[in-house]
């Protein structure tokens, strides 16, 4: 079949490494490798190491789902018309839910032999964030009629944009570059290691993690070779640091801080155990993919509505969200048993593979043709 020109759009900045970011570069890289056109419509942006990326705004940091991000405040429409027309792209993939600002203008003054594709990304953490997702919905209700299709990443973030936005949506997980995680060199030194990765803010839950590890402290249960490795930056660092200082658990747990993704492989790759606490705000849960296809570390991650629909076939690796008692239960259980270690990471890695960027990313060209085929 011909070869697509793909535009990515996208409100936000691709200068962070978040789960939104992560999906649409593992997307287009894969299209570029196997011959098509990429191209990326985005929010301010200041990295110079991706091709073909049109930054066509000014942005302001905001703070949405007890998320940092950055949102459009101008945008010129000179600008966007010339790129529009300089790309005429096959296909726009809006990444959902969209400011009114870029990515809305962008919807009204694209070509109009462009096949328009959405991807719902987000569930609300609170009522403030239900509510302001609801008014949006009404601000871009005529952009959203454009649309030809629409994907969600999972049914907690289908369900969100049925209630708030009314949309009707199709499931397709976020993609993992499966071989980039799995290949590598895997124990690095004899210790036992647990990691935990992330931005260090409320919403993240890492202090569930940090009491757990108190817990197991202060009964002894620890392995002599324990290590605990916290990846990630965050407004709640220093609190994190003082707890483990007030509660002599210092020695064992090490604040990586801010970490490049290749250092992020590496670490899922020599970790034995991989945490995410995370309370809420989770739509998928992209992170739990990567360290099972690093196919060294068992995963266990709190039961909160992302995570779940990720780890639906392995409930037994959930635990309640902030439960610290039974968090440290799992995390004794499996330092103890190797062996089921073992086989529970075989079984995880096999499943990761089902969101290879290989699969997910052909189904979705599939879908793209489907629909360029009618026009």
């Amino acid at each position: 079949m011909d070869k697509l020109k793909i535009g990515f759009v996208f409100d936000d900045s691709l200068d962070r490494t978040d789960g939104v970011q992560q999906y649409i570069l593992a997307l287009g890289k894969y299209y570029t490798d196997i011959g098509h056109q990429v191209f990326y419509l985005v929010g301010e942006t200041n990295r110079t190491d991706i091709n073909n990326l049109y930054s066509l705004s000014k942005n302001l940091k905001v703070n949405f789902n007890k998320n940092s991000l950055s949102t459009p405040v101008y945008v010129s429409n000179k600008k966007l018309d010339a790129v529009l027309n300089e790309l005429n792209l096959d296909i726009a993939h809006i990444q959902m839910p969209f400011s009114p600002l870029l990515a809305g203008r962008i919807i009204k003054r694209i070509h109009h032999n462009t096949v328009i594709i959405g991807t719902f990304h987000i569930v609300g953490f609170n009522s403030i964030e239900k509510h302001t997702s609801k008014f949006l919905s009404y601000i871009i209700k005529n952009q959203l009629s454009l649309f030809d299709k629409i994907f969600s990443v999972s049914t907690v973030a289908q369900d969100f944009g049925k209630k708030e936005f009314n949309l009707s949506s199709e499931i397709l997980g976020c993609p993992v570059n499966y071989d980039l995680y799995h290949t590598g060199k895997k124990k690095k030194d004899d210790c036992f290691t647990i990691l935990s990765l992330g931005r260090l803010v409320t919403r993240k839950g890492t202090i569930t993690l940090l009491k757990s590890i108190k817990i197991l402290f202060d009964r002894g249960t620890l392995p002599d070779n324990i290590k605990v490795i916290i990846a990630g930056d965050g407004p709640l660092k220093a609190r994190l640091v003082k707890y483990c200082k007030d509660n002599n658990i210092d020695k064992i747990v090490h604040f990586l801080g801010y970490i490049s993704e290749d250092e992020k492989i590496s670490l899922y790759q020599a970790a034995d155990i991989c945490v995410f606490p995370a309370i809420g705000g989770e739509s998928f849960g992209i992170v739990l993919l990567e360290a099972m296809a690093a196919s060294n570390a068992v995963i266990l991650a709190a039961d909160n509505s992302g995570y779940r629909s990720v780890l639906n076939d392995f409930r037994s690796q959930l635990f309640p969200i902030k439960n610290s008692n039974i968090l440290a239960k799992k995390i004794d259980f499996f330092v103890k048993n190797p062996l089921k270690r073992k086989e529970v990471v075989k079984l995880t890695s096999e499943y990761a593979k089902r969101f290879d960027v290989t699969e997910i990313g052909d189904q979705l060209l599939e879908n793209y043709y489907k629909i360029l085929l009618k026009r």
